[in-house]
């Protein structure tokens, strides 16, 4: 058999129920790795990985909690043996806009998209030195670069990833760690994310995005996962600090 991509690679994905992070997990599976998904929510984790097979196995994780973090990482350590993969992929993007700010919303989507990336980067670089090395992807997002008038939290949230990882790649590249860690910024990707959109607005909350993208349609998850399997991947070994967008063009746009 051709080996794969990640061939005795131990992966954590959060955000694994669904989306993205559920595409990236049948990606890192098919490519060789041994995976772990995490997610809040259970049942939908718990099939996830049932349905990869014997190299895939669930976690229940809060990413908001640095004790969760704490727990899962020594956890998965102590049962896989070692850690090369992490990819932070949890959040969520609710609208809100600048005049309307609830200070509530605003603190969960900080915690819940950027500090959450912050406490697996504070937990997996020492698993992943100690691993060797290795790579983080964290998921920002196209809100993380250009300003949204409906996603001030979402977009201050994701801004907050962007530049976070680079300051984590400047960091292990000083203490010679081994660890890469780059940025993945998908535009619209038809992903459970947008459900709230098409409840509010129906098809016209798809026909209006797609109409904004210059390759005229929405993203497929696993379009967003094959570019993180390659950041991933040792193919990725000289990329650090770096931003990858996965937009169909919306970003070329002026």
């Amino acid at each position: 058999h051709m080996p794969g991509r990640l061939e005795g690679k131990i992966a954590l994905i959060t955000g694994a129920a669904s989306g993205i992070g559920r595409a990236t997990a049948h990606a890192f599976v098919r490519e060789g790795a041994t995976v772990v998904l995490a997610d809040i929510n259970v049942a939908a984790g718990a099939a996830a990985a049932a349905e990869l097979g014997p190299r895939a196995s669930f976690v229940e994780l809060d990413v908001t909690s640095e004790d969760a973090w704490r727990a899962t990482i020594s956890g998965m350590v102590a049962r896989l043996g070692a850690l090369h993969i992490l990819i932070n992929d949890a959040g969520a993007s609710p609208h809100d806009d600048i005049e309307h700010l609830d200070m509530d919303l605003w603190r969960k989507v900080i915690a819940l998209n950027l500090e959450s990336v912050a406490l697996g980067c504070k937990y997996g670089v020492p698993a992943l030195a100690a691993s060797g090395g290795g790579s983080i992807v964290n998921l920002s997002s196209v809100a993380g670069s250009r300003g949204a008038a409906d996603y001030a939290s979402y977009g201050a949230a994701k801004a907050g990833v962007r530049n976070l990882t680079k300051s984590v790649a400047l960091y292990c590249a000083r203490q010679r760690y081994n660890i890469r860690c780059n940025s993945i910024h998908p535009g619209s990707v038809d992903t459970p994310i947008l459900d709230a959109d098409k409840a509010l607005h129906g098809a016209a909350a798809i026909t209006s995005r797609e109409r904004n993208i210059p390759m005229h349609r929405l993203g497929r998850p696993e379009e967003v996962a094959n570019a993180i399997l390659f950041l991933a991947s040792d193919e990725a070994s000289y990329i650090t600090g770096t931003e990858l967008y996965v937009d169909g063009g919306l970003t070329a746009k002026a």
